[in-house]
């Protein structure tokens, strides 16, 4: 029964590594890890190259991400391209696993329904996944009442047909580097909308949808939240700020609400870009909010224009750690050296993807490379850190 409940964790939580925590020898296909930090450093995309890397500082890991690169639809032959999808997990890591488990799968089934692919299909996507994970809550409700405060932002990026689709919940961010002609300097340019109350015109968007509550926003502690409790004003899962049915016993009292609601606190419905890939595109970074908390949109993309593109992503990592280590007046090596759980005082989870665009492989729509499926994160948890739930399909 251990050995079933580990391997189900290891399939969770990405590639496997060794007992000890240290990467296998041999192909890095699966990525690599170094104590707390999984990477691969490169690999091949239908319409490009990647980099990949996330760093645990939660006593469970939080982040999960993963690529997938080949056939987004199981009808449509020639409906090739790449999916990224990073999800950024809040009040433990259920809802984000959940998404990394159904939200692709959604995807090529819309995508297959519809014969293409569109911000219609990746719509339909975010909806599922979300009528989904309110279909666990409510069946693990008096086993599990927890899960009913437990969220996920969640950024997807969708390369197919020369088009990047860019949809987002939450805090995560999208920041593409294109190439400025004549001088070739590149600029970062953010694709995705975020939904942060700390953004005054988030506060207004989301007090304008609830006119008759004026504490919908609440200044806490210097930090504006969403009824005094979340930053982010968009989610998957958070059920108990979205249904008034779950804002109750046997729900913990410290999650609940004092008062009831008529209609829901938190938004399900992402923000969605369509972007035409132009050749000055060179790359785009997709990044948990742990790496923008340290960096600047155009310090992450002069990071990636300067260096390597094989080892960019851990190189990010390292230069958000480096970060947070000096705010703390203390070095990098020691804050490697902190665990997991006591590391999340000084940073967050981290996960970065860097996707390199091949500009003939787009616009000559050529499939020749090898399709690529890959969970990021492969950190082996404790056996007693948590016991799987079942999910519907």
């Amino acid at each position: 029964m251990l050995s079933a409940v580990m391997e189900y964790l290891r399939s969770c939580w990405g590639p496997a590594s060794s007992p000890a925590g240290r990467p296998r020898k041999g192909s890095d296909a699966a990525g690599r890890q170094d104590g707390l930090l999984w990477y691969k450093d490169t690999g091949q995309l239908v319409a490009g190259e990647f980099s990949m890397a996330v760093v645990q500082a939660n006593n469970l890991l939080e982040d999960h991400s993963q690529v997938e690169s080949g056939p987004l639809s199981t009808t449509e032959p020639d409906l090739q391209g790449t999916f990224v999808g990073v999800y950024d997990g809040h009040g433990g890591p259920e809802t984000a696993r959940y998404i990394n488990d159904h939200l692709f799968n959604h995807l090529r089934g819309f995508a297959s329904e519809h014969k293409c692919m569109s911000a219609d299909v990746i719509r339909k996507a975010f909806c599922a996944t979300e009528e989904g994970f309110f279909s666990v809550v409510s069946s693990q409700w008096s086993l599990r009442p927890q899960l009913a405060a437990v969220g996920s932002c969640c950024l997807v990026g969708v390369i197919c047909n020369g088009n990047l689709y860019i949809a987002n919940l939450g805090d995560s961010r999208a920041v593409l580097g294109r190439l400025v002609k004549g001088t070739g300097e590149v600029l970062a340019m953010q694709l995705s909308a975020e939904h942060n109350a700390s953004y005054e015109e988030v506060r207004r968007e989301l007090q304008a949808a609830h006119p008759d509550d004026p504490q919908i926003v609440v200044l806490r502690h210097n930090i504006w939240r969403v009824k005094g409790i979340i930053q982010i004003t968009r989610s998957i899962g958070d059920v108990y700020l979205k249904k008034p049915e779950f804002n109750r016993e046997p729900l913990h009292s410290k999650f609940r609400l004092h008062e009831t609601f008529r209609r829901p606190l938190l938004s399900s419905e992402p923000a969605i870009v369509v972007h035409q890939l132009q050749a000055t595109d060179q790359f785009i970074i997709f990044a948990s909010d742990g790496l923008w908390e340290h960096i600047s949109n155009q310090e992450a993309v002069d990071l990636v224009q300067h260096n390597p593109r094989n080892g960019i992503a851990r190189r990010l990592v390292k230069a958000a750690m480096q970060q947070a280590a000096k705010k703390r007046e203390m070095r990098y090596s020691d804050l490697k050296k902190i665990d997991r759980g006591v590391r999340r005082h000084f940073h967050d989870d981290i996960t970065v993807v860097v996707v390199f665009f091949d500009s003939n492989a787009i616009t000559t729509a050529s499939w020749s490379r090898p399709s690529v499926s890959l969970r990021g994160g492969g950190i082996i948890l404790p056996a007693n850190s948590l016991a799987p739930f079942s999910v519907p399909t």
